[in-house]
C-alpha cells in the first residue's frame, strides 16, 4: 500500500490514542492505515534447548513437555497479537478511516519499521508502550529508537486523543526544522489548522528573517501562520508555552544546529516528549 500511515499498536493504554490519531490523519489526508503489531524475538518465537539444565537421567518426556509449553506460549502470544490488531482495526474504522489493513510481524521493531516505511507518510507510535504503563515518568524506549532510525515523520501520540486545531512549530532555522516546515506546507494534514512558528531564544535580525522565510513558505502553500520568538531554554520554555497557550500538536525537526538539537539527540529528547502533554511530530 502506498500513501499509508503505519500505526504501531501493542496493547498498551496508548494504543487507543494511536488508533484515533491514525484515523484523524487518514480522514484529513486520504491515506490508508496499516496497523502493525510486532512480536519481539523473545515472545515465543525462539526455540530453547533445555537439555543442558536438566540433571542426568531426566526423562525425555520432561523435555517434550517443556517444548510443548513453549509452543503453546508462542501460539497464545500470536493469538493475542491478532486480537489486538482486530480490536485496533475496528476502532480505526469506527473513527472514520476508510482503508485499514493489519500486519503481524516477528522481530525487532526498528528493523520492521525500516523495512515497512518506504510507502508511508507517517509512522505513528505511542509515547509509551506496554512495558511503561506502570512507570508514570517512563518514556517508551521503542519510541526513541524509532525516531532515530525512521526516515519518515514520526507522530508520537499522547495518552488520550483530543481534536487538533492549534499547531505549534518549533523552528531554529536549521535544515531539519526547515524540512519540518516543508512537511507542513506539503501535507494536507495541516490545511485549515491554526499554525504558529516559534524560535526559542533571543530575537535578532537573522532570527526574524529566518522566521519570515518559514512563514512565507507556509503562506505559499495556503497556510497563514503567525511567527514569533520565545525567550528561554527549549527544554523548559517549549513545553510550558505549549501548555499555557493551548496547543494541540507540536511539530519540530529531529535535528538542528542550536540547543533544539539536544531535544532529539541527547537526553533532553526524553524530557521534551515526556513533559509535552500533546502529540509531537518529529521530522528528519
Amino acid at each position: 500500500m502506498t500513501d499509508k500511515i503505519i500505526a504501531l499498536v501493542d496493547g498498551s493504554n496508548y494504543s487507543k490514542s494511536v488508533c484515533e490519531h491514525a484515523a484523524w490523519i487518514a480522514t484529513r489526508t486520504g491515506c490508508g492505515v496499516e496497523l502493525l503489531h510486532i512480536l519481539g524475538r523473545r515472545e515465543g518465537v525462539e526455540k530453547k534447548d533445555y537439555s543442558g539444565s536438566l540433571a542426568l537421567g531426566a526423562r525425555t518426556s520432561l523435555l517434550n513437555d517443556l517444548a510443548e509449553l513453549d509452543a503453546q506460549r508462542a501460539q497464545l502470544v500470536t493469538h493475542r497479537g491478532r486480537a489486538i490488531l482486530e480490536d485496533a482495526q475496528k476502532l480505526v474504522e469506527e473513527a472514520g478511516a476508510e482503508t485499514v489493513t493489519t500486519r503481524l510481524r516477528h522481530g525487532d521493531i526498528v528493523d520492521t519499521v525500516t523495512e515497512q516505511e518506504a510507502g508511508a507518510e507517517f509512522i505513528l507510535i505511542g509515547k509509551r508502550g506496554e512495558a511503561a504503563d506502570f512507570a508514570k515518568e517512563h518514556l517508551g524506549s521503542n519510541l526513541e529508537r524509532v525516531v532515530r532510525a525512521s526516515k519518515k515523520p514520526v507522530f508520537a501520540a499522547s495518552r488520550a486523543f483530543k481534536p487538533i486545531d492549534k499547531v505549534l512549530v518549533a523552528y531554529d532555522g536549521g535544515t531539519s526544522s526547515m524540512r519540518a516546515v516543508d512537511h507542513i506546507a506539503r501535507s494536507p494534514l495541516y490545511r485549515g489548522l491554526d499554525v504558529h512558528v516559534v524560535t526559542i531564544g533571543t530575537e535578532t535580525d537573522e532570527v526574524r528573517r529566518s522566521l519570515e522565510n518559514a512563514g512565507a513558505m507556509l503562506k505559499a502553500a495556503g497556510i497563514e501562520a503567525t511567527t514569533g520568538v520565545i525567550a528561554g531554554k527549549p527544554e523548559t520554555a517549549l513545553p510550558e508555552f505549549v501548555d499555557l497557550s493551548g496547543y494541540d500538536l507540536l511539530v519540530m525537526g529531529a535535528y538542528g544546529h542550536s540547543r533544539i538539537r539536544t531535544l532529539i539527540i541527547g537526553s533532553t529528547t526524553t524530557e521534551m516528549l515526556r513533559t509535552c502533554k500533546v502529540p509531537v511530530v518529529l521530522v528528519r
